[in-house]
Parts: structure tokens; C-alpha cells; sequence
């Protein structure tokens, strides 16, 4: 079965997400850095930019993989919790940690948090790879206080059809040379250019966000538009 079938459904992307991202933990740092040219890093701080968290500020970082930037917010003097449904980027976050942010295995669908909980929800790369994109909208609308934001970095989907060929052409050769050379299958990487093409784009998903109730909804272009940061206020 490709994986573009695999990832059709919900409950058949929930299940191929779970087990890719077991799968790929140990080497998570390794693949962002190399996927991104080491532009990686540079993008999170634009995201905390963006934010501008103050000191104090009750952050939650969704799908936080190992801890990038939940471990920045807490530089910036934020209250944070990091949460990801996979337990082995937890394990390897946790090993991070000399005190700081607080880390938690959950379901960003299924938010273990009373409403109003936070002043400040980030990810980085969740959106995408959630199998029900306006769940999770509805959830972190639900955790963020009134006048809280929503801040999140992802791959677009290129509106344009050449660029968006070749974007997609691109990242699934080098994917699937990586995913040989890391794991000795080349469908491992492969999935990021699978997710893009169900991926609404960020236009898209800044009119959900506008539709499920956010407000001074906004996307900035990274990357020449290869990637976005969407910016959202709950009202």
C-alpha cells in the first residue's frame, strides 16, 4: 500500500503518523537540519519572534518533538509544557531538560488541559500532520485564554502549480535518499511530500482558523513561500 493511501483517512493517517515518528525520533534533530539547509533553527526563532512572549507567559508547544522551541520559550521566561503523542521524542526532550519546560506524551486532538488554560500555543510542522486538522483548531482555540494566540510553523502547499512540481519533486527524491541512507527505506521521508499534497496550503488553513473562531488571523511567507507561520488571537 503507497503511502498516500495509508494516510487517506483519518484513523489511517492517525496510525502511520504514530508509528513513522516512533521511527524516526532518535534521528529527528539530525533530519530537520538536513531537510532545511540547517534554515531549521532560524524559522523557530521567527516563530518566537512573532509570539513575543513576555516573561511569565503560560506557553504550551504542541507536537514539540524534542523540544526546540518549548526549550526557547523557556529561555524567553515563559511557563511551558511541550506535548507530543510520540513517547520516545518526549524520552529524548526530557534528556534535554536541566530544569525548565515540563514535558507530556498527549494528542493534540484531545488536549488535556481545562479551557483558557494558556496565554500562548506554538508548533512546529503539528498542523500537517494531524489527521483532523480542524479538531485540532477547535482544541487549541479551546486551551488558549481570551486575547491568547496561536502561533504555528508548517510547509506550505505552493498555490502555484510549477513551483509547487518541483517543491514537491525535490523533497520527495532527497526524502527518499535520506530515508535509504537513515532507516534503508526510502517511503520514511517521502511521507513530508505526501502530507503537503492533502495539506490545504496556508491560505486555507488561515480561513479555518478565521472560520472555527480566531481572530487578526494572519500568515507570513517563509522560505519564498515554501513554508508559512500563521499567527491567531483568540477574541
Amino acid at each position: 500500500m503507497s503511502i498516500h493511501d495509508r494516510i487517506a483517512t483519518p484513523d489511517g493517517k492517525r496510525r502511520y503518523v504514530r508509528t513513522l515518528f516512533a521511527t524516526i525520533a532518535d534521528r529527528y534533530d539530525l533530519i530537520t537540519v538536513l531537510l532545511s539547509y540547517g534554515r531549521d533553527r532560524a524559522w523557530k526563532r521567527r516563530l518566537i519572534a512573532l509570539a513575543a512572549p513576555s516573561p511569565g507567559v503560560r506557553a504550551l508547544d504542541l507536537a514539540t518533538g524534542t523540544g526546540d522551541i518549548a526549550f526557547a520559550l523557556h529561555r524567553r521566561g515563559c511557563q511551558v509544557i511541550g506535548l507530543d503523542i510520540t513517547l520516545r521524542m518526549i524520552e529524548l526532550a526530557v534528556g534535554k531538560a536541566t530544569g525548565g519546560p515540563a514535558f507530556l506524551v498527549g494528542d493534540m486532538q484531545a488536549l488535556p488541559f481545562p479551557a483558557g488554560s494558556f496565554d500562548l500555543v506554538t508548533t512546529g510542522y503539528g498542523l500537517r500532520n494531524v489527521p483532523d486538522l480542524t479538531g485540532a483548531v477547535d482544541e487549541i482555540l479551546r486551551v488558549l485564554r481570551p486575547g491568547g494566540q496561536a502561533v504555528s510553523l508548517d510547509f506550505n502547499r505552493p498555490s502555484n502549480p510549477l513551483v509547487r512540481t518541483v517543491y514537491l519533486a525535490y523533497l520527495t527524491i532527497v526524502g527518499g535518499a535520506l530515508g535509504w541512507m537513515l532507516h534503508r527505506d526510502p517511503d520514511t521521508y517521502r511521507y513530508i511530500p505526501a502530507s503537503i499534497r492533502r495539506y490545504p496550503g496556508a491560505p486555507a488553513v488561515a480561513r479555518l482558523m478565521e472560520t472555527r473562531g480566531f481572530a487578526r488571523v494572519r500568515y507570513y511567507r517563509v522560505l519564498g513561500g515554501l513554508m508559512a507561520i500563521h499567527r491567531a488571537q483568540k477574541p
